[in-house]
């Protein structure tokens, strides 16, 4: 798959529906696979967007936080 540039928009939409991916099927790998063949980026780059929403604390880390307190 060629890489292709992401909007900032996009890699949090992306980063949302692989957390709530990962929340519903309780499988790192098998959600890895889905959500790259969804959006047809490649492994690495999912990766890349995963490490950045972490670091950034995208929703719904950021939601998480907010109604904790």
């Amino acid at each position: 798959m060629p890489s292709r540039t992401l909007t900032t928009d996009q890699r949090k939409e992306i980063f949302l529906n692989l957390v709530e991916t990962q929340d519903a099927i309780n499988s790192v790998r098998k959600s890895y696979e889905m959500v790259t063949e969804r959006y047809e980026i490649t492994e690495a780059e999912l990766r890349r967007i995963e490490e950045e929403g972490l670091d950034k604390e995208w929703p719904p880390l950021s939601e998480a936080t907010t109604s904790a307190m």
